[in-house]
């Protein structure tokens, strides 16, 4: 079961479907500073771009991921991407019950912006208004301390730490050292609460 890839647009944000026409668009996103990828794959150069790209397209056609671009609408500059991953179907629906967000990552100038909280608020409205989701997870290195923190800011509920979870993709760990994560939630019962406090936020 493969979901809808939906343009979602806020104010400062717009969440579009990934396509391969916009690798160089995403590259000069991901050089403008690479000093916080410290704990993200964020590809340098065209030809990592492209296959990073195709391959979230290929997982998408067969129902791993729902991936988006971000792009300011200040300037219609493409600044980073997100997407929905593991998505979960336990309950024989057409869509998921269950789905993590993740995968995301932003040139500098869009850091620190409100656009990531935005950008997030649009996933979580899809995620429970339009598929009904269960839960929604997120979860991130445990000892990415800023990434931990953001997704505080935004009202996700912390679970724990899942040990040896996934692997890194830290500097001269990626692709052979294990990783502790972090795990986050949201679950249906808090959504609107949740949506009350991040459009307080935003305004």
């Amino acid at each position: 079961m493969i979901p809808e890839a939906p343009t979602l647009t806020g104010r400062t944000v717009q969440l579009e479907p990934l396509r391969l026409d916009l690798v160089d668009d995403l590259v000069v996103a991901a050089n403008e500073d690479r000093s916080t990828y410290s704990w993200t794959a964020v590809p340098a150069d065209a030809d990592s771009m492209q296959r990073y790209v195709q391959g979230l397209l290929t997982e998408q056609a067969e129902g791993g991921v729902v991936p988006f671009a971000q792009r300011r609408l200040a300037d219609g500059a493409v600044v980073g991407c997100t997407r929905f991953m593991r998505l979960e179907w336990w309950g024989g629906r057409a869509v998921p019950d269950e789905v993590e967000v993740g995968g995301t990552w932003l040139a500098a100038s869009a850091q620190r912006t409100g656009l990531n909280s935005e950008a997030k608020y649009l996933l979580f409205r899809h995620a429970f208004e339009s598929w009904t989701v269960h839960r929604v997870c997120l979860c991130t290195d445990a000892r990415n301390l800023r990434s931990r923190d953001a997704i505080e800011r935004i009202g996700a509920q912390f679970e724990g730490i899942l040990r040896n979870h996934r692997g890194s993709y830290a500097h001269g760990e990626a692709g052979h050292s294990a990783r502790d994560s972090a795990i986050f939630s949201i679950t249906s019962a808090e959504w609107p609460a949740l949506r009350t406090r991040l459009e307080g936020m935003l305004q």
